[in-house]
């Protein structure tokens, strides 16, 4: 079971194929991990393995993962977690695509380090919206109750601060528009369309970034496969030449 550990952090990931390199953040909230791509539109762990070393992981106390709780964690902590795992898998450049709190911590990422990533695709990314940043709050705390039944050594005071950390801010929470109007990553953006993934932040997204794509409609049975196809050639197109 290929798992990387470093100080109290045991991060569970699974590789598949080989080329150059896309590190996965799967959907899920707080519980992404390997198994939500598996239950996606499509499953990028098969899909681009084809073409690319697709490295999936279990975020920090999600799937077989596991990590202390701190009330200073936010988004750098996950970020830090990332930086490290290419370190141990020797990637000085990768590709990222996120799903759902997976492109909020593509873009965390890229603001972080923005010469170890060749391209990002971020698929229906959260954002705050005119009222739901109570869901967050909400699929926050369920993590966090459930985690505690399993860990009660985890002091729940830390978890009222982590949690203002990871769902206080704007936009996407991560990064700001700001940084968005900055960032030249070339993205491609699957559009979101609900309540913890409004069509608002995808498209603020695209028109922001200098160099970002989007595709409005892109994961009902009939567009999937040309979907799949539109992220396969977007990312082979920004692939550094070796």
């Amino acid at each position: 079971m290929p798992t990387f550990k470093r100080d109290h952090v045991s991060l569970y990931y699974e590789e598949f194929g080989s080329g150059f390199p896309i590190l996965l953040f799967a959907p899920g909230g707080m519980r992404s991990s390997i198994e939500f791509w598996h239950k996606s539109p499509f499953d990028p762990t098969l899909e681009l393995a084809r073409d690319f070393r697709v490295i999936a992981m279990d975020q920090r106390n999600a799937g077989k993962s596991t990590a202390p709780v701190r009330a200073s964690d936010g988004w750098e902590t996950y970020t830090a977690d990332h930086l490290a795992l290419l370190g141990h898998l020797g990637i000085k450049k990768t590709h990222v695509m996120g799903g759902c709190i997976g492109g909020s911590y593509s873009l965390s990422i890229i603001k972080a380090a923005p010469e170890r990533v060749a391209a990002a695709v971020l698929q229906q990314p959260i954002g705050l919206g005119p009222k739901n940043r109570e869901l967050f709050f909400q699929m926050f705390d369920g993590w966090g109750e459930a985690l505690r039944k399993t860990r009660p050594e985890l002091e729940a005071a830390a978890f009222a601060s982590f949690r203002q950390r990871m769902y206080g801010g704007d936009f996407v929470f991560a990064v700001g528009r700001d940084f968005v109007k900055t960032c030249k990553t070339p993205m491609l953006v699957l559009r979101g369309n609900d309540e913890y993934h409004p069509s608002e932040t995808s498209d603020a997204i695209a028109s922001l970034a200098p160099n970002a794509q989007i595709i409005m409609e892109w994961k009902s049975p009939e567009v999937v496969r040309d979907t799949v196809k539109r992220v396969r050639e977007f990312l082979l197109a920004n692939t550094p030449k070796l």
